[in-house]
C-alpha cells in the first residue's frame, strides 16, 4: 500500500527508516501526550533509536506484511498507524496508532486505520484485526467504536487494565464506516456534525467504569482553556473543568460508584460557522454505595472550531427530577 489521501492536506504513506528525523521531530512534539499509551520501545529519544524503530517495522513488513504508515498533514508528519504484529499462522493482526495533539479532532486516525484494516483484509489475507488498548485510553476506545470494532474482552494480565476490540473480514465488509477509506484510498468527506458526534461519544464514554478503569483527565484536550461546566441542580453550580472532573474521577475510581455508564438517547446538533451547539437527552445507570440506580437528563454542549478541530467551550447539564432513587452525581 503506497500513499493514500486522508482528506484536505492529509495523506497516509509508508514511514521509511530514511524519515527518522521527521519521526523523531513528531515524537518530540507529542512525547508527553502519547507516553501513557504506547510502549517504551516505540518512543525513540534520538536519531539512532528513531531509525531503529522504523527499521524494525520495515523488516517486519518484508517478513509478514506488518509495517508502519505515517500521517502527514500539510506536509508535516503528525502521527501514524501500524501493524504491531501480523500472525501469518492464525491470520490475526494487531493494529496501533499515535497522533500529536495539534492534529486531533480531524478524523485522521479513523480514516488511516480504516485504510490499513481494509488493506490487511484484501491484500494480506488476514481474517481478524485486534485493537489492544488501555482501558483508560478514552480516545483510543472511541476510535475503535467509530471503526465499527466490537469489545472482545478485558485483559487484566498486566499491571494496568486493558481491553481488546476486534473485527473480522466478514463483519468489516458489512460494517466498514463511511468515513474510512477503502483500499483504493477513496474516502467520503466527514461532516462537522459527524465530528461533533464523535467528540460527544468520547465524552460520554469517558465516564463508563463498567468493567474498566477511567481517566477523566484525558478529556482535557477536548476542551478549550477556561471552559466551564454548569449544573442546573439546586443550587446552580458553575465549575472549572478541573473542579468538575476531580471529584468525579475519585467517585468513579474509588469503588463507591460501580458499573456506571451514561449514553445519549437523542441529540440535535446546530452548526453556524465556527460555533456549534449540541442538545442531548441522556440516560445513565450504575450502583452507588451498593444501591442500583437509573437516571435521565439533558445536556447542552457549546463547541468552537479550532485549528485542531472542534473543542468544547462549555457544557450545561441537568438531571430530570421525576426519577426515583439516588442517581449518583457522576457528571453526567
Amino acid at each position: 500500500m503506497y500513499a493514500r489521501p486522508l482528506g484536505p492536506g492529509a495523506r497516509l504513506a509508508p514511514l521509511e527508516p530514511r524519515r527518522a528525523a521527521e519521526f523523531l521531530a513528531n515524537l518530540d512534539r507529542c512525547r508527553t501526550h502519547i507516553a501513557p499509551w504506547v510502549g517504551r520501545s516505540f518512543v525513540a529519544t534520538d536519531l539512532e533509536s528513531a531509525e531503529a524503530v522504523l527499521r524494525r517495522y520495515w523488516d517486519a513488513e518484508a517478513l509478514t506484511g506488518a509495517g508502519i504508515r505515517g500521517i502527514w498533514l500539510d506536509g508535516v508528519l503528525v502521527g501514524g498507524v501500524m501493524f504491531v504484529s501480523v500472525d501469518t499462522a492464525t491470520g490475526v493482526a494487531e493494529i496501533g496508532c499515535w497522533l500529536e495533539p495539534a492534529a486531533e479532532g480531524r478524523g485522521l486516525v479513523t480514516r488511516a486505520a480504516g485504510l490499513l484494516i481494509d488493506w490487511a483484509f484484501s491484500d494480506l489475507g488476514v481474517g481478524r484485526i485486534i485493537w489492544h488498548t488501555l482501558s483508560a485510553n478514552v480516545r483510543s476506545i472511541s476510535t475503535a467504536r467509530r471503526l465499527g470494532l466490537t469489545f472482545q474482552e478485558a485483559d487484566d494480565s498486566g499491571d494496568v487494565p486493558m481491553e481488546i476490540w476486534s473485527t473480522t473480514n466478514e463483519v468489516w465488509r458489512g460494517r466498514r464506516p463511511a468515513d474510512a477509506p477503502d483500499a483504493a484510498g477513496t474516502a467520503e468527506s466527514v461532516s462537522d456534525e459527524e465530528r461533533i458526534d464523535a467528540l460527544a461519544a468520547e465524552f460520554f464514554d469517558a465516564f463508563t467504569n463498567a468493567g474498566r478503569s477511567v481517566n477523566l483527565f484525558a478529556l482535557e484536550s477536548s476542551f478549550l482553556p477556561g471552559a466551564q461546566v454548569v449544573s442546573h441542580a439546586e443550587p446552580v453550580r458553575v465549575e472549572s473543568l478541573a473542579d468538575f472532573l476531580t471529584p468525579r474521577q475519585s467517585l468513579l475510581s474509588s469503588g463507591e460508584l460501580t458499573d456506571f455508564k451514561e449514553w445519549e438517547t437523542s441529540s440535535t446538533t446546530l452548526v453556524s460557522g465556527n460555533v456549534a451547539q449540541r442538545l442531548v437527552r441522556y440516560a445513565k445507570s450504575g450502583v452507588l454505595r451498593g444501591v442500583p440506580f437509573t437516571g435521565r437528563g439533558t445536556k447542552s454542549m457549546q463547541l468552537v472550531r479550532t485549528p485542531a478541530g472542534w473543542r468544547f467551550a462549555g457544557i450545561a447539564w441537568s438531571d430530570d427530577t421525576d426519577d426515583s432513587g439516588d442517581r449518583g452525581d457522576s457528571g453526567g
